[in-house]
């Protein structure tokens, strides 16, 4: 239980100076000074140093000789970390997280789509079928539809039979369930054809056609992101 109760501490003290970092409330060059992150957070020495460990290697966190600790630049952020990903959502709307994620995807997802229907097997057109229908009986469940959706889209990229593209899924994982997040709670439920067309694709072994489909599944899946945004702000706007 004592042990339990320290990492809980841990996490809270990691998550609460890096959500700080990536909101900008504290900002690039500001120091971090141990003995009051201690008092603040009420926690040991030890404690605090082991959370900036945990914050340097996500590159949110520098140190030199004589300088101490202190915020590190941007450029030296691993933006890609999935919690780097989910602080930069922790209270907000990140639009320039889900433009540039919708970029990523119509560089990748394509080629992965192409790659799938010449190498795909037997099991994975099953995933693929699984998870298409799990979207399908998902209904106005946003949980449901985000893990659905990730589970289309995990199983794709394993259907590519790249290792270095299989890499991808974490990334495209982490940030995929944030805009699935945002876009479920804003809007209701995606249609699923342009999964389908897809599926139909790779179980063809129609490369050109895969990509095809899949790079309209996305450019939809921005069209969303956009339409989501809006009502976002109006919402606001309305509160």
């Amino acid at each position: 239980m004592e042990t339990s109760g320290r990492s809980g501490a841990h996490e809270r003290v990691v998550a609460s100076i890096g959500t700080s970092i990536v909101a900008g409330d504290l900002k690039p060059d500001d120091d971090l000074d141990t003995a009051d992150l201690q008092e603040r957070f009420g926690v040991s020495r030890t404690a605090i140093r082991e959370a900036l460990r945990v914050l340097t290697a996500k590159g949110l966190v520098g140190a030199r000789p004589r300088r101490g600790t202190f915020v590190a630049p941007r450029e030296e952020w691993v933006l890609l970390d999935p919690d780097v990903l989910r602080w930069r959502f922790a209270d907000r709307v990140d639009e320039t997280f889900l433009d540039e994620l919708g970029e990523v995807r119509l560089t990748v997802e394509p080629a992965v789509a192409r790659f799938a229907a010449l190498r795909r097997t037997d099991r994975d057109l099953a995933d693929l079928e699984d998870a298409l229908a799990a979207m399908r009986t998902a209904d106005d469940d946003p949980h449901l539809q985000v893990e659905a959706d990730l589970a289309f889209h995990t199983a794709l990229l394993r259907a590519a039979h790249n290792e270095l593209l299989t890499q991808m899924a974490v990334v495209i994982e982490a940030g995929l369930r944030l805009r699935d997040q945002f876009v479920h709670n804003t809007m209701a439920s995606e249609p699923t054809d342009k999964h389908a067309e897809v599926l139909l694709a790779v179980r063809a072994r129609r490369p050109k056609a895969a990509e095809v489909a899949m790079r309209s599944l996305i450019e939809r899946s921005i069209e969303d992101v956009a339409i989501a945004k809006n009502l976002h702000v109006n919402e606001e706007k309305a509160v």
